[in-house]
């Protein structure tokens, strides 16, 4: 997947820190991909858990969107999240 993470600075310009910050994850609906995203985003955020998404497949059952709402500190947070689940294979849209 290419990378095109927003700029830190946009981030800090239209994000008040800390704050809630939405991931939508697009990809193969397999409980695989499920997995590896929740495992990339509980990296980013260096997190001891699993952090709560919820997930939507669509009416074909081939893609699931995953959305992730955590309370994020800065954003080199959101980028590191980003720069996980941008590691996960059978992501096609990331937002």
């Amino acid at each position: 997947m290419k990378s095109h993470l927003p700029p830190k600075e946009l981030l800090e310009a239209t994000h008040d820190f800390p704050c809630v910050y939405t991931f939508k994850v697009i990809g193969s609906s397999s409980d695989v991909f499920v997995q590896d995203v929740v495992g990339a985003v509980r990296l980013g955020l260096s997190l001891e858990f699993d952090p709560p998404f919820q997930s939507r497949e669509t009416a074909g059952g081939r893609h699931i969107a995953l959305t992730f709402e955590p309370v994020v500190d800065n954003s080199e947070q959101v980028l590191a999240v980003y720069a996980e689940i941008q590691k996960t294979e059978g992501v096609i849209l990331l937002l």
